[in-house]
């Protein structure tokens, strides 16, 4: 979070701030994200507000980061235009 925050690189991250160099915070997150900690973190999350009655869906929000797009997303053809044809040239 204080590189997200404070928009700094991973080494100037102070280690009395967070408790370690921020190699090693980089280095710990790499690791958790290839354990598969983060989903399952999630998971749990969600599992834990359900049951206190805390999840409201009416309030949800899908951030395009996170879904698959369809299809393989854009494709690398260019799209013909739907608007209007320009008009003739008259010189």
């Amino acid at each position: 979070m204080y590189v997200l925050c404070k928009s700094v690189s991973w080494r100037d991250v102070p280690a009395e701030r967070v408790g370690c160099s921020g190699i090693t915070a980089w280095r710990r997150l790499r690791d958790w994200t290839e354990a598969g900690v983060w989903p399952r973190l999630h998971e749990v999350l969600l599992a834990e507000l359900r049951k206190a009655g805390l999840l409201e869906m009416d309030d949800a929000a899908i951030d395009g980061s996170h879904v698959s797009a369809l299809k393989g997303g854009l494709t690398p053809d260019l799209r013909r235009s739907t608007g209007a044809d320009r008009a003739a040239s008259t010189t």
